[in-house]
């Protein structure tokens, strides 16, 4: 009898926690833009941030804390091999192994205690391809609202990683009012413990080219993610959210809502909500969904809901999907009571987002919030800014 030697047959990823992970560029191959976590993107944009050998030299931050806080939030650099380094997420794919690749040293930034809210803000990274790695650390039942705020020049890629200790709650939100010109590509690695509490808010409003993709890892027993997004797209700027909620113990919950509004010739925005319910995950309760405006001809939103379920036991999981164009009679409505065209655009659309912002919690950093979504609006509901 002969007996023939085949090589095994391709067994294709069967979930999402089984992709292929490493902190190493050489483990992954040439980004071709037809891999699943590529097909939507224009990977020829930001091809320099799939490198090795980026900018990884520290750079100046201004991190600014409540005055009267019971607690604290610091900052320092600190090695790669520090023992933070790793254990909220590991690189799936290439821009983020390349930035894991890169960098010099991480930015440690640690939360204790009733630490109110601060603020880390970068303003001077410049026109050059750079790599960083932060890790935010909330330890054991400690509070806080931290703002991450990215202004002025930046080709960026990134990882932050986002740790929560037992009972811990953090509101960490994210706002990127890059430069017109400016590339931003970043992964949000987290991984919430038991009976913590994530509320993870991202703002998305300048820049040419953003992907910001959140990977939530939900670890302990009891262990909750609120993830909130708000982006406005205009002319020739893209803008990419894929969200990862990984629900891993039992009773956990997890809430994703994501809203969007795009005007402008080849305005482009992609979302995809991955939640994966693991086989441990008695009792979760999840839910998320994604909510898009298109204002103008010429403008595309790409929207992907994901759901997995490993077990029959849970409360309940579902998730949604609309995109849909600016509603004629609204603009009527409000015409009529003798506000200008542009004006009644804007109205419309600020409302549509603020709903996100006020999930924050914080009057000072809504406020904030607000302006800047009326300056975004102000130069792009009117006409094509870019």
């Amino acid at each position: 009898m002969t007996i023939i030697e085949t090589e095994p047959a391709f067994v294709p990823v069967q979930t999402r926690s089984e992709r292929f992970k490493s902190t190493d560029v050489a483990d992954f191959d040439s980004v071709t833009g037809r891999e699943a976590t590529w097909r939507y993107t224009p990977v020829a944009r930001i091809a320099q941030l799939f490198e090795a050998g980026l900018d990884g030299s520290r750079y100046d931050y201004d991190l600014r804390t409540s005055e009267y806080a019971a607690g604290g939030v610091t900052a320092e650099w600190v090695a790669r091999d520090h023992a933070l380094i790793g254990t909220a997420g590991v690189p799936e794919e290439k821009a983020s192994a390349a930035a894991w690749t890169s960098f010099g040293e991480a930015l440690l930034v640690t939360v204790s205690g009733d630490a109110g809210e601060a603020s880390l803000t970068r303003s001077a990274l410049g026109t050059s391809d750079r790599a960083a790695h932060t890790v935010i650390h909330a330890t054991a039942g400690s509070t806080a609202t931290l703002l991450l705020r990215n202004t002025g020049d930046a080709s960026l890629t990134e990882n932050v990683e986002v740790i929560l200790d037992q009972g811990a709650r953090l509101t960490l939100v994210s706002v990127q009012e890059w430069t017109d010109a400016s590339r931003h590509v970043s992964t949000h690695f987290a991984s919430v413990g038991r009976d913590a509490l994530l509320k993870h808010v991202v703002v998305s409003l300048g820049g040419a080219f953003i992907r910001l993709n959140p990977a939530v890892h939900l670890t302990g027993p009891g262990a909750e993610i609120e993830a909130y997004g708000a982006y406005f797209a205009d002319a020739g700027q893209y803008i990419e959210h894929q969200v990862y909620v990984f629900h891993d113990e039992q009773h956990q919950r997890s809430r994703v809502t994501y809203k969007g509004a795009l005007q402008g010739s080849s305005a482009q925005t992609v979302w995809i909500g991955d939640v994966l319910i693991g086989q441990k995950a008695v009792g979760t309760d999840s839910y998320e969904q994604n909510r898009n405006l298109v204002l103008t001809d010429g403008a595309r939103a790409d929207s992907v809901p994901n759901l997995e379920i490993e077990i029959g036991d849970i409360v309940g999981a579902g998730h949604a999907s609309a995109t849909g164009r600016f509603d004629d009679e609204q603009l009527f409505y409000l015409q009529s009571r003798g506000i200008t065209e542009d004006e009644a655009r804007r109205l419309v659309v600020r409302g549509f987002l603020v709903e996100i912002v006020q999930q924050i919690g914080s009057p000072e950093l809504e406020e904030h919030l607000q302006a800047a979504i009326e300056t975004e609006l102000s130069g792009g509901v009117a006409g094509d800014a870019r």
